[in-house]
């Protein structure tokens, strides 16, 4: 029968192969890499590539960048408290002036910016 030290041994051993593999396949990777990017390098120079040719500029696009920036516009108020509060109308909860007007039986329209 097998004791409890031995397994724990044989896991500790298995550990130390996982690792151990574990950094022989990421050498291998890097390895692999380098010459996955000097075949880049001779191919954009090959064709005469840019970096928006392969829409890596931040200008190009549908970028990433692009998509930050309009995500980040702010969107137009359409309704307006009595005291000068303003909310867009559908971008996360709605402000307490509103829920508190809701509450007291006034309808949103009342808020509408004209």
């Amino acid at each position: 029968m097998v004791s409890l030290a031995q397994i724990n041994e044989q896991i500790k051993k298995s550990e130390e192969q996982m690792a151990a593999l574990r950094k022989q396949a990421e050498d291998i990777r890097s390895v692999e890499k380098q010459g996955v990017i000097a075949e880049m390098i001779a191919k954009i120079a090959e064709y005469g590539l840019s970096a928006s040719d392969l829409r890596l500029a931040s200008s190009a696009k549908g970028s990433q960048g692009a998509r930050a920036s309009k995500a980040k516009e702010k969107a137009a108020p359409r309704y307006r408290s009595p005291s000068g509060e303003t909310w867009s109308g559908g971008r996360g909860r709605k402000p307490g002036w509103i829920t508190a007007a809701l509450a007291d039986g006034k309808d949103l329209a009342e808020f509408e910016i004209k």
